[in-house]
């Protein structure tokens, strides 16, 4: 791996990391449990840098050191966060193959991944409670919540890439 990506990767996974650290410490909108995902913006940003495998380490391992440095690793809300940071970076990996061929724009990427964070976290949390009555109540408004902060987030990512392509970022 070069120096330069390298380096890049561990300031994209420090911002991640300090965002989820200050996004964990913000009460919690109407719905408990329920958080604006703003670190995903750093995941996305990653995905469109330099694809899949980075997107994934950078979601892993803010995850694991956010759990550590708020700790509760190994505790229900690790399992939540990891399990939806995970799943959500697959599926937008698929929407990424969509979005490098231009058939979605960088929104509908963050949108899936926001839906399938949501998802995720509400089935693993019922797997946990065994309680399947949170899938039907909960999820509903986990998704209705999913479309604004996807939406912010893939907004926000767009802009950051054209910024940093006007600047030749990724340029040697």
């Amino acid at each position: 791996m070069k120096i330069k990506k390298l380096t890049h990767l561990a300031i994209l996974i420090t911002f991640a990391l300090v965002i989820h650290t200050v996004e964990n410490a913000i009460p919690a909108i109407p719905i408990p449990g329920a958080k604006l995902g703003l670190a995903n913006v750093i995941s996305l940003l990653t995905f469109v840098l330099y694809g899949f495998d980075a997107a994934l380490t950078v979601a892993a391992v803010r995850t694991v050191l956010g759990s550590f440095f708020a700790g509760n690793f190994l505790a229900t809300g690790f399992y939540l966060s990891f399990s939806g940071a995970i799943i959500s970076t697959l599926l937008m990996a698929a929407g990424m193959a969509l979005w490098r061929r231009g058939k979605i724009s960088l929104v509908a990427v963050s949108i899936m991944g926001a839906v399938a964070h949501n998802t995720t976290q509400v089935v693993v949390a019922a797997l946990l409670l065994a309680s399947a009555s949170l899938v039907k109540v909960y999820l509903p408004l986990l998704l209705v919540l999913a479309l604004p902060t996807g939406f912010f987030t893939g907004l926000a990512v767009s802009y950051t890439h054209k910024a940093l392509s006007k600047i030749n970022f990724l340029q040697d």
